[in-house]
């Protein structure tokens, strides 16, 4: 038994050995995909910096686009008092905010405003925006604040002269609480790292996974490794070994490439809310390694079945489709977190590192589930694969 045991695990060291020389060789591979995973970190920083610092920008600008402001002095003065900057809206101003071409909504004052307002009536002023653009849209709530605050000037004043207290325009105040924390906050914009690391991980393992089934079985290959003493399972063992040690060789750079890309974040924010170190890329690694082993078992389970790359890889669309629609789920769901989330691959990967995101511990029970769940899926695609090629030596 024991003998048997030592060759069935040297058998699958050899095999192990030769499927990393086969993948290390194709060089030009390996750097586009080692290269991806290592830019990955700092390319997904930077322009989540480019973005937040665009919002920023566009939360401190202080303009109001308006159309027929010269008929409310009154607004007007107040808006400049404000430290505000006025400026005339193009005429296709509806046309350009359509088009995403003019970056801030419009206010619209209609001509009889000071008349109006001299009578005592209400005037309608109109702030036109367009949802679907983003940047106008988020310039509403600048603009509804600065006309709130000329009404309640206005009523104040009215008040003040009917010598009526302007206290009775308030008769509470409200102060709000914010009890999210700064990595929690961090993590409405950084949620979608862990999509992109999950995805380095699945396409980094796809090109091995295919080359080492089908693509050996497409070459002619594969019948000559059957014939050698080697038993299936210790084939299977081997070549899944080197496929899962090149996956958790990318989440491992994956990971990692975001310690040093905290320091092209060009926003100040963003910077100082991003707190990423060794404990959460340790957390990381722990959730993703299991996943890029059952990851790897499962495309050659799917590879093995076919009979050439391109069907292989065809075949394994369906895989990649999967996880990457999975964690959208977190996306869709409006009830929060679920603990069923634990158990579907992919969904709990991206949930945990979430977590791990927003500052928020995590349980054994949530690192442990995840990881029987991947064990599972990579025993019995192991089997499978091992199954399958016992019945190809067979017909050999």
């Amino acid at each position: 038994m024991n003998a048997a045991r030592r060759s069935r695990l040297a058998g699958a060291w050899s095999v192990l050995k030769k499927e990393l020389v086969d993948a290390l060789r194709d060089r030009r591979t390996l750097a586009v995909v080692l290269v991806s995973s290592v830019a990955m970190g700092p390319l997904v920083l930077v322009l989540l910096s480019g973005l937040v610092s665009s919002l920023e920008t566009r939360a401190e600008r202080r303009v109001v686009v308006a159309v027929g402001i010269e008929h409310a002095p009154t607004l007007a003065n107040f808006i400049e008092r404000q430290s505000v900057t006025i400026e005339p809206a193009p005429a296709d101003y509806e046309e350009q905010l359509r088009k995403s071409r003019l970056g801030d909504p419009v206010l619209v004052v209609p001509r009889d405003f000071e008349g109006l307002l001299a009578r005592g009536e209400m005037p309608e002023l109109e702030l036109v925006s367009d949802s679907a653009n983003r940047q106008a849209e988020a310039g509403t709530r600048r603009v509804e604040r600065l006309v709130d605050g000329f009404n309640r000037e206005r009523g104040m004043l009215a008040l003040a002269l009917r010598g009526v207290s302007t206290s009775v325009l308030q008769v509470s105040t409200l102060h709000e609480r914010d009890l999210a924390s700064n990595q929690s906050r961090a993590a409405q914009f950084t949620g979608m790292l862990p999509f992109f690391v999950i995805m380095a991980v699945l396409y980094g393992a796809l090109g091995a996974a295919l080359d080492t089934t089908a693509g050996e079985r497409e070459r002619g290959s594969l019948e000559p490794l059957l014939a050698t003493p080697a038993s299936p399972l210790a084939i299977t063992l081997g070549k899944w070994g080197a496929v899962a040690s090149l996956a958790m060789g990318i989440a491992l750079l994956s990971v990692l490439s975001f310690l040093p890309a905290q320091w092209l974040i060009a926003s100040e924010t963003l910077r100082s809310l991003f707190q990423f170190g060794l404990r959460e890329a340790a957390a990381f690694l722990m959730v993703l390694v299991p996943l890029a082993a059952a990851l790897s078992a499962l495309m050659m389970a799917v590879a093995i079945r076919c009979k050439s790359f391109k069907e292989a890889q065809a075949n394994n669309t369906i895989v990649i489709l999967a996880a990457s629609l999975l964690p959208l789920v977190t996306v869709f769901n409006q009830g929060g977190e679920q603990r069923w989330f634990l158990a579907v691959p992919a969904l709990a990967q991206s949930t945990l590192m979430n977590r791990v995101l927003r500052g928020e511990a995590l349980g054994a029970f949530e690192l442990l589930l995840p990881l029987a769940v991947a064990a599972l899926l990579t025993a019995a695609s192991l089997a499978f694969i091992a199954g399958r090629l016992r019945a190809a030596a067979a017909k050999a």
